[in-house]
């Protein structure tokens, strides 16, 4: 589920805001991962 709501944010469909708190550490670190930390924003 964290991979399907970071290749969300990657396409720009959600943002890292709209992530469950749950999920919020997972695709934080999918995104760092990817290079894309620029995308985390709180």
């Amino acid at each position: 589920m964290a991979m399907i709501y970071a290749t969300l944010i990657i396409k720009g469909a959600k943002t890292y805001r709209e992530v469950p708190a749950a999920l919020k550490i997972q695709v934080k670190t999918i995104l760092i991962d990817c290079g894309c930390e620029n995308l985390i924003t709180d």
